[in-house]
């Protein structure tokens, strides 16, 4: 008896845990593109690109290419994550491939002695043109 008490009292809060909805994460929507930017620490020569999902761009000995990139549907200009591929240039070894947050570039960094890669943010899609307001007056 002792035994089935117990097995029902380690049951009931799995039981209860099981119906407990996970929290929803926030929806992301897919862009086109991203701009990121480059740091050589033995120059000190920076630089800004803009790559279109699938393009690539050489910075030094790296080849960047940009897989991915997405942004929180409901606040466009918060957080960008974009997905990168970095290989070394003359040894075609890869360097990095992950997310990499423009918010927080040091969680999911490049380790490299010379060269830093960070995302900036992703693309954004131009807002629609207004159309000008028809005149209704007397025609």
């Amino acid at each position: 008896m002792r035994a089935l008490l117990l097995l029902l009292a380690l049951a009931l809060p799995a039981a209860a845990q099981e119906d407990q909805a996970e929290p929803a994460g926030p929806e992301f929507t897919e862009s086109t593109g991203a701009e990121l930017r480059f740091l050589d620490k033995l120059t000190s020569e920076t630089g800004d690109v803009a790559l279109d999902v699938g393009q690539a761009a050489k910075f030094g000995r790296l080849v960047v290419q940009l897989d991915s990139c997405r942004y929180p549907t409901g606040n466009p200009a918060s957080d960008a994550e974009a997905h990168l591929t970095i290989l070394e240039e003359t040894t075609n070894t890869q360097l990095f491939a992950g997310w990499m947050l423009a918010s927080s570039p040091a969680l999911s960094a490049l380790d490299h002695p010379r060269y830093d890669v960070w995302v900036l943010n992703c693309v954004l899609p131009e807002p629609p043109a207004e159309e000008p307001a028809e005149d209704t007056e007397n025609e």
